[in-house]
Order: C-alpha cells, then structure tokens, then sequence
C-alpha cells in the first residue's frame, strides 16, 4: 500500500470537520473553597495543587498557555457513551457526538503533555475500539502503547443476556514511545519472601538464578566451558549462551556466590542477592486484576466513606490509579484528570505525592471533590491507599472556577468587555489572546505582562491621546517594545518604533466563539442532518426525496 493510501486510512464521523473556536479564558481563584493543611507534615508536601471547576474543554484551553509540555500523566475516564448516559440521542448521532467530544479534548491533552509524558484512558466495549483508533490519528499509531485489561468485576452476572462484562480497557499512549519507558512496578512481600539464605552467606537473603541465557538468533554458537574451584566442569544447555564471561564466573566463584544445590552436585547457579537487585520490581503486566488494583465495589465503598449520603455512581478504585501513577510518574511530577468526576485521581496522586490539576464541571467538584480532598489533607482519610502509602495528610490545592466569556452583546448586538471584568481580568486575558505572560510590574503600571525579557504589553480601556503614546513611548525607551491595547486612541497611532497600538475589543473580535460556555454534550449541539435531495422520476417527472423520506 503506497504512503498517500496510507495517510487516508482515518476514523470518519459526522460533524467530524466542526472543530470548536475555544476562547481562552482567565481562571479565578476563590480562597474560600481552596484548602491547605495548618502546618506542614513533612518538607515534600505540596500546595500548589490545581482544582477547577468548570466545562473542561474550556479549562483546558486555559491551562495551554502556562502548562504546554508540563504534564507528566494525564489520566482521563471520560463517559462510556452507554446507551443509557444518551438515552434521547440517535445511536448514530450520538456516537458522532462522543468522538467529537474526546477528540477536541485529546487534542489539547496532547499539547499539555512534557516530553516524557503519557496519556492513560479507562473505556469499555462500546467506544474502546473507536476510541483507539481516534487517538491513533491524534497521537500518532506508533505511540499506542498497550492495552490492559481492568477487572472491574469479580462476580458473573447470572442475568447477562449475551456474557457477563467483567472488564474495562486503560488504553495508554506516549507523547513519544520511541523514549517513553513506564516505570517498574514495586516490589511486593511475596516476591522478596522467595529469596532464603540456606548457607549463611554474609550478603544476605538471595536466590539461585541460571547462568545461561537463551540465545538470539542473531549469536553464533561458541564452544565454552568453564572448570569451577569444585571441580565442576559446566557447559550452557543447547541452545543458549553463558550470561557471564569466565573472568566474572572465576570473581564469583571465589566470593562463594555460586551454588551447586544442598548437596553440591547440582548444575550451578547464580545467587542473585536481594540487596544488590536494581530493578524496583517486575514490568506491569497488561491484565489487571481486581486482587491487585481493586474493583468497582472497592471504589464506591471508598466513596462512601467521603459522602454517605450521595455517594458517587461510577467511581475508580484509588489502587487502580496508584497502578497508573506508579507506571508513569515520580513524586514532584504533574498529574492531570480533565474528567475528576469524585476526585480519586487527585486524592491519589496527593497522597503519592505527585502535583495535580482536577477538573470537574458538575456539582460532583463540590459535593465530592472538595469533601474528600479536604479529609485527605487533614489527614481524616483513613481509606484507599491511605496506609499503604503511610500518608499522613499535609499539603493543599486552590480552587478555580472559569471565568466568564470576555466580550458580551450589548443590547444593540455590539460587542463590548463584559461589565465582568475588572482591569487586572482584562489584562491577564489580552495576555492570553496575545500570547503575552501575565506578570504585573509593582512599579511601572505599563508593564502588565511580558513576551520576552524586553517586550511587554499594556491594556487599559482608557482613550489614548497622542501626548500620552508619546509620553509611554519615551518611558519605554530604544532597547523594549511595549503592545498597548486600549478602547480607543485619539490621533495617528503610528510613528513610534517601540509601540504597536490595538483597539480592544476588534482586535481579538474574530479570534474565536464568544459567550459559549458549553461544550457538552447536548441537544442543541447536535450535528444538523444535510436537507433531502430531490429526486426526479424520469416517466412522470415528478420528484421525490433520496433515503428514508422518499418511503413516507
């Protein structure tokens, strides 16, 4: 198949081409729903967690700007699209629907990922395969990872019309697999419990491992043999190759590291001594079971004991996403669930000690997350992962909720800046429409936010006069450049070198969809069906319609 064939090979849905014009708005801190322990628990607590509230296609677009490229992990379990989540959609249309929801979102998810990061997604048959191939498009097909199995459940369902579901899927992908490597999973007692010290050996616990290995077809097969100090002659099985050359079977020989079994006969092996292993543990494998991450009953427990009277209906265990963090991050890395749902991720990834961003668009960010948060710093958590771990609370996060669309209509239809927006909210978002760093100088009031070390931005909604923009031009001098966005400017606004003058709000009026604060799922968003094509007879000449409405 030829490359141009190749490139064609792509998921096709309606609505596919209508991608969303997102604003990019400010976040607002509220301190009285942020939380923060009274002192510190030890010196790596964290404070700098985000919590955010608002539609997450939104929130998204407004992280992009100062977390492009920062993320470690983003961990999503997005909704299922069951038929039950969409009762009053067209199958069709709502599986349309589904995919333009997660693909606008994969696509900034991907821009926020670092170098080293990986995207982790839980789904279950009815959008898996779907979804797999759409992150394929968007993260490249040689990115895709793996695919384990999560047993969410471990009892069959007697009354299951076709089998009994049992599993979910984690689909994962690395922003780059060619040097994307997950991290071992840790050691647990049972593996440490098979090593034994049977001849006092003063290195400790080991345990016998081959001195062979099996060889690649690649080796050519070489005569070896090697005598031990015992006598013992030894030669690799057929087939394989030594692991070790002779010099290094000589050292260990000598150091009493080699063991011929209780009665010395045996072939040799190697004491592999449990103090001197370098690998945490062993490679995750790609099933998980409910023993080892827990299942859906362990999940809405956890929950419970968060919020007894409203408890969360599709929670995750905190083992499963412990599993998740453990394979993709190290504590001090960022953590991201744009879909936070009860909070698990980010009570898990607190108590790991990774940073995090959660954002939740329904009242669940209220009702469960901030609850449960809350316990988890003060250390009331008692539940999850809590003593496996040995969290002891500590730390905090703040609180943000979407600030409102920039421009509003007035009641003549003319965009204007909403009444919303005080002056350091409309500076901090003309920084993020011009790709300026919000950073406010204490000194010079002009000085609002910064591209480079000597270009800066000014926004005021007052009317400049020609003497003022001569003025501004001298403070600004020959060596800085300053952006002014102003309402208006009386005069020329050219003839200074070091500014460049804009009018707000035409400046930034066709950049994108304002006063658009939903992007959901929803009625009125559905794809609108092309109109019916006439369809002329060619005996009588009267016309009809193409598909189902030519049957009516």
């Amino acid at each position: 198949m030829s490359a141009s064939k190749k490139a064609k090979l792509e998921l096709t849905w309606i609505g596919k081409e209508n991608r969303p014009r997102l604003e990019p708005r400010i976040l607002i801190p509220d301190d009285s729903k942020s939380h923060h322990a009274k002192h510190r628990v030890s010196d790596g607590d964290l404070f700098d967690n985000r919590l955010i509230f608002g539609d997450n296609l939104l929130a998204l677009k407004a992280l992009e700007q100062e977390f492009a490229g920062k993320v470690k992990c983003v961990f999503i379990d997005p909704p299922y699209n069951t038929g039950s989540a969409f009762e009053h959609y067209d199958d069709g249309v709502e599986h349309s629907l589904w995919l333009s929801l997660i693909r606008d979102r994969l696509e900034l998810l991907r821009r926020l990922l670092s170098a080293d990061g990986s995207l982790w997604i839980t789904v279950d048959d009815h959008e898996s395969h779907y979804l797999k191939v759409l992150c394929d498009e968007v993260f490249g097909r040689v990115n895709f990872v793996s695919n384990a199995i999560w047993q969410k459940k471990y009892t069959v369902a007697n009354d299951a019309k076709w089998l009994s579901e049992n599993h979910d899927h984690v689909l994962v992908y690395a922003l780059n697999k060619e040097t994307w490597r997950p991290y071992r999973l840790g050691r647990s007692s049972e593996m440490d419990d098979r090593y034994r010290n049977p001849d006092g050996h003063p290195k400790g616990v080991w345990k016998a491992t081959p001195l062979y290995a099996k060889r690649t077809g690649s080796e050519k097969e070489k005569a070896f043999s090697f005598q031990f100090k015992n006598g013992f002659i030894w030669t690799p099985p057929a087939g394989t190759s030594p692991r070790f050359p002779a010099d290094k079977l000589r050292e260990m020989d000598a150091n009493n590291e080699i063991w011929f079994g209780v009665d010395g006969t045996a072939n040799p092996s190697r004491k592999t001594f449990l103090n001197e292993l370098k690998i945490a543990g062993p490679p995750a494998p790609t099933v998980w079971l409910h023993t080892e991450v827990g299942h859906n009953h362990e999940a809405r427990e956890e929950v419970k004991a968060c919020n007894p009277d409203d408890p969360f209906s599709t929670p995750k265990p905190e083992r499963l996403i412990r599993r998740v963090l453990e394979l993709s991050t190290l504590p001090g890395d960022l953590v991201l669930d744009s879909f936070l749902g009860s909070g698990t991720t980010a009570a898990v990834a607190h108590k790991m000690g990774r940073r995090w961003i959660g954002i939740e668009v329904l009242e669940h960010c209220h009702t469960h997350c901030i609850p449960r948060l809350r316990k988890v710093i003060d250390g009331e958590d008692a539940g999850g992962i809590t003593e496996a771990v040995g969290w002891k609370g500590g730390g905090g996060f703040r609180y943000y909720k979407l600030a409102p669309s920039l421009l509003t209509q007035d009641k003549w239809g003319q965009w204007v800046i909403s009444k919303e927006y005080n002056a350091p909210m409309l500076a901090e978002a003309v920084c993020k429409h011009e790709n300026f760093s919000y950073a406010p100088s204490e000194t010079l009031y002009w000085q609002q936010g910064r591209s480079t070390e000597r270009d800066f931005i000014y926004v005021t909604t007052a009317t400049l006069s020609h003497e003022q923009l001569q003025e501004l031009s001298e403070e600004v001098g020959p060596d800085r450049t300053l952006l002014i966005v102003c309402s208006a400017f009386r005069g020329r606004k050219e003839g200074w070198a070091n500014l460049t003058v804009k009018k707000i709000p035409s400046s930034v009026l066709t950049r994108c969809e304002w006063g658009h604060d939903d992007y959901s799922l929803k009625v009125e968003n559905l794809p609108k069906a092309p109109p019916p094509v006439p369809k002329t007879d060619a005996k009588t000449g009267q016309q009809s319609l193409f598909g189902e409405e030519a049957g009516k």
